[in-house]
């Protein structure tokens, strides 16, 4: 059986190899062997290079661009995996996309998410691994383990060695603030809160209102995932009206499609932008005001703990 005789065997999708590898330097190993490529015809193929009987497995795949095909690799990989008589498989999905179609919100759409979740069960995965899920109760959509870490540890600190001068966080939306809470508590901070609507279905956002006093002081607008950028410009404009000149935008997951991040760093009040690298940034979205933190250390150290039995949670007591 699996089990701590070994290390896991830790395989990488196409999706994100960099984060990968910096997964396997922490843990000090090398990164599974795997053939995983498209045929002529679009079909996915993957061969898995090495012995996994009775091994313990991770996949790592990030559901990000192309979604659809990193969705569909990741499902083949755990196949394979399976079909090579692995003891577990463990799905590690550092960006878990479709956790925002988590409810009919509308009438005649699907939950998307549930959906992903009874696919990767059964390709065989015997328990997941995310990071800052944009909806908690996805978690409940599995009926294997779920491990949901969190980024924001390596957040906070990165903003306590920044040593702001008597910095406010402000929650993009209502939505967030109990995790712009959390936040603001762990860097001594008050909060205040966007009031915004969403605008049909094509990520239109008007900032409504804004709930706390909002001066002059440095600002750290707190949002758990960008995507077009349409709720942080919505918000910065909210909070320029009202005086604020130093702004910071925080984020576990940097999507940022097409020319977001440009759109972003190019308003004059935004100083930096703070993602996580559950998602490959690009090197034609780099610029001076993005600064990516690693997770690469949580994933590794959560895939440890679970390889040789220990609670993950105590990474963040």
């Amino acid at each position: 059986m699996y089990g701590v005789n070994g290390n896991p065997v830790i395989f990488a999708g196409n999706s994100h190899p960099e984060l990968v590898q910096n997964i396997c330097d922490y843990l000090q190993q090398d990164v599974g062997q795997v053939e995983v490529f498209k045929f002529t015809n679009d079909n996915t193929f993957v061969k898995i290079l090495e012995n996994v009987r009775q091994k313990d497995v991770f996949i790592v795949q990030s559901d990000v661009e192309p979604v659809n095909d990193n969705i569909m690799e990741m499902l083949i990989m755990i196949d394979a995996a399976k079909r090579a008589s692995a003891g577990r498989i463990t799905a590690v999905i550092p960006y878990y996309s479709y956790a925002r179609t988590d409810k009919k919100d509308q009438p005649r759409v699907p939950i998307t998410g549930r959906l992903i979740a009874d696919l990767l069960e059964t390709a065989g995965a015997d328990r997941a691994i995310m990071v800052d899920l944009h909806a908690g109760q996805v978690q409940g959509f599995f009926h294997v383990p779920v491990d949901e870490l969190t980024a924001m540890p390596r957040l906070v600190d990165y903003f306590v060695e920044r040593n702001l001068d008597n910095p406010m966080v402000v929650a993009v939306d209502i939505g967030i603030s109990k995790k712009a809470r959390y936040f603001a508590d762990a860097i001594s901070a008050p909060l205040a809160i966007v009031e915004k609507r969403r605008l049909g279905n094509e990520d239109r956002v008007e900032s409504m209102n804004v709930i706390g006093d909002i001066g002059d002081q440095p600002i750290i607008l707190f949002d758990d995932e960008i995507s077009t950028g349409g709720t942080v410009i919505s918000a910065v404009e909210a909070i320029t009206a009202r005086g604020a000149k130093e702004i910071y935008i925080v984020a576990t997951h940097g999507v940022l499609p097409g020319e977001a991040s440009q759109r972003i760093t190019s308003i004059p009040h935004i100083k930096e932008l703070v993602i996580t690298d559950t998602v490959p940034l690009s090197e034609h979205k780099v610029n001076s005001k993005i600064k990516v933190i690693s997770v690469a250390p949580l994933l590794g150290e959560a895939i440890r703990r679970i390889h040789e039995g220990r609670s993950v949670g105590e990474l963040f007591t």
